[in-house]
């Protein structure tokens, strides 16, 4: 016969054993949950890329080049909601502030770049983010050159599309141009900017 302390260390012993296999039932019930969770939260992040790509429909791009004919970098230009988005890397410009607009001709004669015409502005506004009358929907942020020539550009038009409402895409095009010096975002017709010392077609093909 079995003595009490032999009873009471099985007893214990049973316990236990019941209790770790609780215990890993829970975890494992953990487990599968938390990986539940993590693929529903994949499948959302998913959905919501596939349906910000599709937002942004398909961007279009502008050759940089200066006065004598030298290539400066691309700049592409994407829908944004109700603006256009202009981001890329450009070399080989005088260090300092610069006014940047995207024009209303989609021509680069150099060496002044005339022709590219006026800012795109496909409503009656002046030039400039502080100026009461304006801004021109291709008036865009000035940019820093840095000491090396470069600069990084991620900027956007107050409002407009690529080929939706107030289209830039029209029948004559469009062109992005650098200007010589900062804009001041007030003085119509283009910030007191300076001469036009680079310029880029908007290829809409």
């Amino acid at each position: 016969m079995r003595s009490v302390s032999s009873l009471v260390a099985i007893r214990a012993t049973a316990a236990l054993g019941v209790a770790l296999l609780l215990a890993a039932c829970s975890k494992a019930e953990d487990a599968a949950a938390r990986d539940s969770a993590m693929a529903a939260d994949s499948a959302a992040a998913l959905t919501l890329d596939s349906t910000s790509a599709a937002g942004t429909g398909t961007g279009v791009t502008a050759k940089m080049m200066d006065s004598s004919g030298r290539e400066l970098g691309v700049l592409t230009l994407t829908d944004a909601g109700a603006a256009i988005v202009v981001d890329g890397t450009l070399r080989g410009l005088t260090p300092g502030i610069h006014g940047m607009h995207i024009h209303a001709v989609g021509r680069c004669d150099g060496p002044d770049f005339a022709s590219a015409g006026p800012h795109w502005s496909p409503t009656p506004k002046q030039h400039g983010s502080t100026n009461e009358a304006g801004p021109h929907f291709g008036d865009i942020m000035n940019v820093t050159v840095g000491a090396d020539g470069s600069v990084v550009v991620k900027m956007s038009t107050p409002a407009g599309s690529l080929r939706g409402e107030n289209p830039l895409l029209d029948s004559d095009g469009a062109s992005i141009v650098i200007h010589a010096t900062a804009d001041d975002y007030k003085t119509d017709p283009s910030g007191n900017s300076g001469a036009r010392v680079a310029c880029g077609v908007v290829n809409g093909s």
